[in-house]
């Protein structure tokens, strides 16, 4: 059986995540995990805020390979203490090339 070893698709992210943007982000999501084994690096390093919400979108979109980037303390510490911070792949530093290979 082959491997295949594509790259990853890379979406930036910004703004708020958050019950109000929640209906678009959703879609965009599951429009980039609906293959079978989807691999996606999520660069949230524009994003200003992020809620519960958005943590759930997070969560569905989980299936397959999601790496996060984000050089935000607070995200870091929401996702502490939501009990998620080992639910993510997590980049702190800001090269996305390293994310992506």
């Amino acid at each position: 059986m082959a491997e295949n070893h594509t790259e990853p698709t890379v979406i930036a992210l910004s703004g708020d995540i958050d019950l109000l943007t929640a209906p678009a982000v959703t879609a965009a999501l599951d429009a980039l995990t609906s293959d079978p084994h989807p691999d996606l690096v999520l660069d949230l390093r524009p994003v200003r805020f992020i809620d519960c919400t958005g943590l759930g979108i997070l969560c569905r979109a989980r299936h397959g390979r999601l790496r996060l980037l984000s050089e935000s303390a607070a995200f870091l510490r929401l996702l502490r203490a939501t009990g998620l911070r080992n639910s993510f792949e997590v980049q702190t530093g800001p090269v996305l090339c390293e994310a992506a290979g």
